[in-house]
């Protein structure tokens, strides 16, 4: 259970029941008011060697901006929804590349305003839509604290039209098995090699736990995908990766086997991410090899042409070896 070091809040959050909820959850944590979430100037002049420190806060505040992104993968538009960052501490989290020292974790009680939008939006289009609602945080394990997805699970299950989807890398998965879905809920769990969750995606959870969430999450009926990512060309990559396709295969359920779908995503990196890690995971596995990668914009890195081309082939090989049946959503 998530115990935050500092709570900083936004004081319009007394206003909201979930943010009323939070304060009393947390009356005993202490608390320092700001203006704004998104700017915190104490937090923002911190070194890089305080990252994890700061993960231990909590930042509870309201979403200005509503804002839906179109996309062309599993979903139609990207949603921002009810919480940023995460309390984990993967090394190549893309929201430290995006919000520089800001992926700590940030709760955005007006949860009824978000979901209103979602549900106008998927009404008032003809064709059926898909909202991603976790690109921007973890919603299994932010469920731990706020139980919104429970909470947004009840409330959009009986909805006319749309579909939520979100991707995790935690097991906590029994809050939501009872629910009545209505299959309206898309669930995809991310993996990878064991030795990468254990040397690289700190604080979340194993291998095993995240493969017996998945055989849950299908006997409860919900749609599962599988996210192998982010792939990360380390010098054995085939063998760690090959080795997790046959544990999938070994150990997913064969209702699981049947109806899962796959995402393969190679990893991509940056600058900060890099200066980050040097000073708060100093006995960390190396993970940006230098000459694997070529510029993608202003300090941000992705692997070259050639790795990612030989590693779109591998996948679809071995997937296809032992998965033939299943959908491989795309490989980028």
């Amino acid at each position: 259970m998530f115990k935050p070091a500092t709570i900083y809040f936004e004081k319009n959050i007394e206003n909201y029941k979930l943010g009323k909820e939070l304060l009393e959850k947390y009356k005993d944590i202490p608390k320092i008011e700001i203006e704004n979430h998104n700017n915190i100037e104490e937090m923002r002049k911190k070194n890089n060697y305080e990252f994890l420190k700061m993960k231990k806060n909590l930042i509870i505040g309201t979403r200005k901006t509503h804002k839906f992104v179109e996309n062309h993968k599993v979903s139609n538009f990207l949603v921002p929804y009810t919480s940023s960052g995460c309390i984990a501490s993967c090394m190549y989290c893309y929201l430290v590349c995006n919000y520089n020292k800001c992926a700590y974790m940030r709760l955005f009680v007006n949860r009824e305003e978000m979901l209103e939008k979602i549900i106008k939006t998927a009404n008032k289009y003809e064709k059926e839509l898909t909202f991603e609602i976790g690109s921007n945080s973890d919603l299994i394990l932010e469920n731990t604290i706020t139980n919104n997805l429970v909470w947004t699970i009840e409330n959009f299950a009986n909805t006319k039209k749309g579909k939520l989807t979100l991707p995790t890398k935690f097991a906590f998965v029994d809050d939501l098995l009872p629910l009545n879905h209505n299959k309206k809920i898309i669930i995809r769990m991310s993996v990878n090699p064991e030795y990468i969750i254990n040397n690289v995606e700190y604080g979340t959870s194993r291998l095993k736990d995240r493969i017996e969430a998945i055989n849950k999450l299908v006997e409860a009926e919900y749609e599962v995908g599988i996210i192998i990512a982010p792939v990360i060309f380390l010098e054995n990559w085939e063998e760690l990766y090959e080795k997790l396709i046959i544990y999938l295969f070994e150990n997913l359920s064969n209702k699981a086997k049947k109806k899962i779908f796959f995402e393969v995503i190679f990893m991509t990196y940056s600058y900060v991410q890099n200066a980050i890690n040097k000073e708060v995971f100093k006995n960390s596995s190396e993970i940006f090899e230098k000459e694997k990668f070529t510029g993608r914009g202003k300090g941000k890195y992705m692997y070259k042409k050639e790795f990612r081309q030989e590693g779109e082939l591998f996948f679809r090989n071995i997937l296809h070896k032992y998965f033939i049946n299943n959908k491989i959503w795309y490989i980028v």
